[in-house]
């Protein structure tokens, strides 16, 4: 029976990809906001619960004003890193 032939050529590797280092800093102005706005929702809450004379006109809407700026406090908090 014939020998069969050794295979002379190395097996093929891929190129080693270079990484790309990201930057995972925040900006300063991030938590400061993300802050601010949940004080404000939470502050205007308060504020409807004590029945002050400035929310009389808004009625039920004071609610939604108020988790309007926590959830823009929580979407601003998606962003810090």
């Amino acid at each position: 029976m014939p020998k069969s032939k050794t295979r002379d050529k190395v097996a093929y590797t891929p190129p080693v990809q270079k990484v790309q280092k990201i930057k995972l800093e925040s900006s300063t102005w991030t938590p400061r906001v993300m802050v601010a706005f949940f004080v404000i929702g939470l502050a205007w809450m308060v504020a409807y619960y004590f029945n002050l004379p400035w929310t009389d006109s808004l009625g039920a809407w004071n609610v939604l004003i108020g988790f309007a700026f926590m959830g823009a406090g929580f979407a601003i908090s998606t962003r810090w890193k």
